[in-house]
């Protein structure tokens, strides 16, 4: 029961940063139609960018752990929160009128320029880069289950991230502008909704919940690369598929549902198999993914606009 344990809260903090990414895509995609392809890498630049404020708080004889996370935080999410913004602005809108065909390879490159970036102008940018613990890596007993007190911190504000931009797009002013736009961008430019600033606020918001998947992903390993974001960009997108794209919920549940296939196929693949190792469960996650899509292309949540279906 305690090695059951260890994998479902292994599941549950894989499918929280996937829940993450898989919304950034989500919210793209509901507000422009678009799938923004770099937003993988947009996360490792906010990995990146708060492992560069580590350092420079560190260097500044700044030992506080919680001001160096809260630090690490806010600069990942300013940094990507801009970053988004600026794609949007720059590459995603001036193609709005363009085949879909076009934003996906224009972005799809821009992923490719920014990986490479990373890798070659960051001090030794090839080689992986340890993550500072800046978290308690006390060990509690929770019912015979041993769980470290870092973990559960992360759960529990990924959770907390992921409520909140619920919250914000079915409570507040903003949301219902987000909504009134992925409903139809026309109408509400006729009703007196910003269309741009809407589209940048998304794209900023959505790009912060990857730096948040990026910072989180890298104290959950203690570890990080210039390509962290090109696997975690694939799962989201992944998860966003399958759980319906355009569907905040879909997204959710396809990040916690692509966790617990990975999670399943690290402890049974070894177990009927013994000469398959534990590292294909990625590729067992992806086949049963390709399985559920051919069954149910629409996603396990169909949007409800008959449009977009």
């Amino acid at each position: 029961m305690s090695e059951l344990g260890q994998y479902i809260l292994n599941g549950l903090m894989l499918g929280i940063i996937y829940a993450m990414v898989a919304v950034g895509f989500t919210l793209f995609f509901g507000v422009l139609d678009v799938i923004q392809f770099s937003h993988g890498d947009v996360l490792m630049i906010g990995a990146f960018a708060g492992l560069a404020t580590a350092i420079g708080m560190t260097m500044l004889d700044i030992g506080s752990p919680w001001l160096q996370l809260a630090a690490v935080v806010i600069a990942a999410i300013f940094v990507t929160g801009l970053l988004g913004a600026g794609i949007a602005k720059f590459l995603i809108l001036p193609l709005r009128k363009a085949p879909p065909l076009n934003t996906l390879l224009a972005t799809l490159m821009l992923g490719t320029v920014i990986r490479e970036a990373v890798r070659l102008f960051y001090p030794d940018g090839s080689n992986p880069k340890p993550f500072p613990r800046l978290l308690p890596t006390n060990v509690i007993e929770i019912g015979g289950l041993a769980v470290r007190l870092d973990n559960l911190i992360l759960l529990v504000a990924g959770a907390a991230a992921i409520v909140g931009v619920h919250l914000l797009i079915t409570r507040t002013r903003l949301g219902k502008a987000i909504r009134a736009v992925a409903q139809d961008g026309e109408t509400a430019r006729l009703m007196g909704i910003n269309f741009e600033a809407v589209v940048l606020l998304t794209f900023a918001l959505g790009s912060g919940m990857a730096a948040l998947a990026g910072v989180m992903n890298g104290l959950y390993y203690n570890e990080i690369n210039f390509n962290v974001g090109l696997l975690l960009g694939v799962i989201g997108f992944a998860a966003a598929i399958l759980g319906g794209l355009g569907n905040i919920y879909g997204a959710i549940i396809g990040g916690f549902l692509f966790a617990a296939l990975q999670v399943l196929g690290s402890a049974a693949l070894p177990a009927l198999v013994p000469d398959i190792p534990s590292a294909y469960k990625d590729v067992f996650a992806f086949a049963v993914v390709i399985i559920l899509m051919a069954w149910k292309p629409t996603g396990l949540i169909a949007e409800k606009s008959s449009e977009r279906v």
